[in-house]
């Protein structure tokens, strides 16, 4: 069940891969990782998913890891008279508070925080951006816009405001019984949708504890503004490309997507880059050259995992996308730019003796040409901080954690793998050659590197590096 690749998979599961088959087929094909987005689907469905998925990680023997998306506030505009009205560049509209069937001179818009908020000059997007319209006026509970891009404004379209920062908390009633029900069954990460600043992962920490890994979706530019406390209160880092895409401007996507992905690998923090990936296999068998490249782009840049919305949810080629990705992400790793480009980005090291011991692991493991190194690991810090470096070598992440071990499956080229605890060198030395050989990461007379941390089974004392050879 090794993947002979280094970045990850995540797929979203949806009506088109929920089925115990279809799931087993998108594993085998390379996913690591399956999300459930709680947009969507009722408590029943995604509790049918999570077990068919358990079901299959103790089928297979090796860990599968479950992202539960949480969906966060919605803004959108109300009900209108016919359904739809017309606006043209230039026109006068017209925002209400309270009210229904509107018109252009009454359109509703139902949430008290953004007129608390908002002021003239600033810009609200309706419908993706399709509609964009400059705030001019505030009134009592009413605010004046002229049209900047004209379009049809239609009910219960979604509104973005790239330049306000909303007195809104990113967990809605609905977000914090989803995220109590996941909680519940046992998922690994939580993605935080709709963060502005840290003060939103604080709270979002404090319902979550330690249960699961804290994700933060990168989706709106006040994140941007904030990034590194984000980064710091976070477990791993999403981003949101589509979202981000609306709130900035399309062309600085690509260049936020690299200073995420550095700033991530800095942080020793997961990034997954997300959405519209490969869209075009919602509908045919195979991508564009322009998503295959961009998928390749996110490898180049060091990302430790990439990620199918629709096409795995709902798309008619889920498996033949997870195929896809798994050759993209495989051919770009074996491409003879691909080490001197990641070196190339390589963030400068924390000058701490943790650091210092896998920077050397991950170096050592280069120069002898060993197979694999061998992480112990308790939190998952240890493989985290090997991760970083992106070697060139294969890292295989032992621990007697299950939750930590399921988390590692979004983890730049780590393979991880249960074990009882360790409590002496000679146990260490043994399980770590009989793991790296039944894995399939070394055979018999190999050197390995292994890295841990004594005293043993204690987080964050990442202290020894050792190279011994399998049967020597």
């Amino acid at each position: 069940m090794r993947r002979h690749r280094r970045a990850k998979i995540v797929a979203t599961v949806g009506p088109a891969s929920n089925s115990p088959e279809m799931l087993k087929a998108l594993f085998m094909a390379g996913v690591d990782t399956f999300r459930l987005n709680f947009s969507h689907g009722t408590h029943e469905d995604h509790a049918k998913v999570h077990a068919h998925i358990r079901a299959l990680e103790k089928e297979v023997g090796r860990p599968i890891g479950i992202l539960q998306d949480l969906q966060g506030p919605k803004i959108r505009v109300g009900t209108i008279k016919d359904g739809k009205i017309t606006v043209a560049k230039g026109d006068t509209i017209r925002f209400v508070l309270k009210g229904q069937d509107g018109d252009r001179d009454a359109i509703p818009l139902p949430h008290p925080e953004i007129f608390a908020a908002v002021l003239p000059g600033h810009h609200l997007l309706i419908d993706d951006g399709r509609v964009r319209v400059k705030v001019t006026s505030l009134g009592d509970d009413t605010m004046t816009a002229e049209v900047v891009v004209g379009g049809v404004i239609s009910n219960r379209k979604g509104v973005n405001l790239p330049g306000t920062l909303l007195n809104l908390s990113p967990l809605t009633a609905k977000d914090r019984a989803d995220l109590e029900f996941g909680l519940n069954l046992g998922v690994d990460w939580v993605a935080l949708s709709f963060v502005q600043k840290p003060s939103d992962m604080i709270e979002a920490r404090g319902l979550i504890g330690d249960r699961a890994g804290l994700m933060a979706k990168i989706e709106k530019p006040q994140a941007l503004e904030q990034i590194d406390d984000i980064i710091r209160l976070s477990d791993a880092i999403m981003v949101a490309r589509g979202d981000l895409g609306v709130e900035i401007p399309q062309e600085e996507v690509p260049g936020r997507q690299k200073e995420l992905v550095r700033a991530c690998r800095l942080a020793v923090k997961p990034v997954i880059v997300a959405t519209q990936m490969l869209d075009s296999m919602v509908a045919a068998p195979t991508p564009t050259r322009a998503e295959a490249s961009d998928v390749a782009t996110a490898i180049y840049d060091g990302a430790d995992a990439v990620m199918l919305s629709a096409e795995s949810a709902s798309g008619s080629y889920p498996l033949e996308a997870v195929s896809m990705m798994d050759r993209i992400i495989a051919t770009t790793e074996r491409h003879k730019l691909y080490h001197s480009l990641i070196r190339a980005s390589d963030p400068a090291e924390e000058q701490t003796p943790p650091h210092a011991v896998a920077a050397a692991a991950a170096d050592l493991a280069e120069a002898v040409r060993a197979p694999v190194i061998v992480a112990f690991t308790s939190s998952g810090t240890t493989a985290a901080r090997i991760a970083r470096k992106r070697p060139e070598v294969a890292i295989l992440a032992i621990t007697a954690d299950q939750a930590v071990s399921r988390r590692l499956c979004l983890l730049w080229g780590t393979h991880s793998a249960l074990s009882e605890d360790i409590h002496s060198y000679e146990q260490m030395v043994d399980v770590a050659t009989a793991v790296s050989q039944s894995a399939e990461f070394a055979k018999l007379h190999d050197q390995i590197i292994v890295v841990a941390g004594i005293p043993f089974a204690q987080a964050g004392t990442t202290n020894n590096l050792r190279m011994l050879q399998i049967g020597g």
